[in-house]
């Protein structure tokens, strides 16, 4: 007897997904909608993997997986088909889809720009569509998608760079929204990861300059070296974590596992603002007086708007900022998820979907 999710559409789909919570992935007919008026619909070619995919596919931390779950939300294809309304897009068209594909659109958010941070947000994958079925994502061979929700991707700018669209706008957006990107400011990057690498690229591109923090004393020569950070800090080393006191405007901490920030708040300067954009799962503790004493911020960040999205990627592509990437095939992807977990990439794994997905 078919499954729902093969019949409740009319277009045939095929990806791969993870039926349970041991996160073991393998090949998946579904279906997606057909393109509707204002849908774009395309084939996907690359697809980033990021570490929230582990994390949801095994349904950690916020226990809320739906499953069977196609992940999957670092998505660049070329499109095949177009609404009858669509005005921004036309056959042929390289694009993108990040985190979002759907949001209230009537909210103060969603006026805003901000539909990340509507209520009503329907996330690329594990979410509930508008019309009650599931969302999957970009591990998968088409995605039928609103033209709001779905970027150009520039003509010079690499498809596999696909991880831009989460890693990308995770970092942009606070450096930009917290005025942390003005020439001159001296921004440190906390955790040299998939989301930290972005942010010393962008931080540099801004003309800022930028000093890696991190546990690990062997990230300094590809901090420096790799990606043209101008000095590291190990944050293990207290006599070098007191010489730097006072000296950075901002922080990103892309760090998703539990740690102290105090010795980070330290590192700033009067005014200074120490963001957060990873997601560790414990609570971690804020010491109040040195913000106090120093009129310091304590912020979080999550990934920017649709509108701005679209702003980073011009960026990127005018700059030539893309990830630092290894693509693999398809089949290599339970491989992949497995590396991940060890934090054994640098920095982001790209499935090449389009010439490695088989259907057969």
């Amino acid at each position: 007897m078919a499954k729902l999710y093969e019949n409740e559409h009319p277009v045939k789909a095929f990806g791969w997904a993870a039926r349970d919570a041991s996160g073991v992935l393998s090949p998946f007919k579904f279906t997606r909608r057909a393109t509707g008026e204002k849908d774009v619909q395309f084939k996907v070619m690359y697809c980033g993997i990021c570490h929230s995919d582990l994390q949801q596919l095994k349904n950690i931390e916020w226990s809320t997986s739906i499953y069977p779950m196609v992940p999957g939300y670092e998505v660049v294809g070329v499109v095949t088909e177009i609404g009858s309304k669509v005005e921004k897009f036309k056959v042929g068209d390289k694009v993108g889809v990040g985190c979002l594909v759907g949001s209230c659109r009537q909210c103060e958010k969603c006026d805003n720009n901000l539909e990340i941070y509507c209520p009503d947000h329907i996330m690329t994958y594990n979410s509930i569509y508008t019309d009650g079925t599931t969302t999957y994502g970009g591990y998968a061979d088409i995605m039928v998608t609103d033209e709001h929700y779905v970027v150009h991707w520039p003509e010079n700018l690499p498809m596999e760079a696909a991880p831009l669209l989460n890693a990308g706008i995770t970092t942009y957006s606070p450096l930009k929204y917290f005025g942390l990107d003005k020439p001159g400011m001296h921004i440190g990057v906390a955790g040299l990861g998939g989301l930290g690498h972005m942010a010393v690229k962008f931080a540099k591109a801004f003309g800022t300059k930028v000093t890696v923090i991190s546990t690990s004393a062997s990230k300094k020569q590809e901090a420096i070296e790799r990606l043209g950070a101008d000095s590291f800090l190990l944050s293990r080393d207290p006599d070098q974590m007191q010489a730097a006191t006072g000296s950075l405007d901002g922080i990103i901490d892309t760090v998703s596992a539990a740690h102290p920030l105090l010795p980070l708040i330290n590192l700033l300067k009067t005014h200074g603002k120490l963001v957060i954009v990873g997601a560790p799962d414990k609570p971690l503790e804020l010491p109040v007086f040195p913000l106090l004493l120093g009129r310091k911020l304590v912020a979080g960040s999550a990934i920017g708007g649709i509108k701005e999205t679209q702003e980073m990627v011009d960026f990127a592509a005018k700059h030539n900022i893309t990830p630092d990437v290894e693509v693999v095939p398809m089949d290599y992807v339970n491989t992949a998820m497995e590396r991940l977990a060890k934090s054994d990439v640098k920095y982001r794994f790209v499935l090449d979907i389009g010439n490695t997905l088989n259907k057969s």
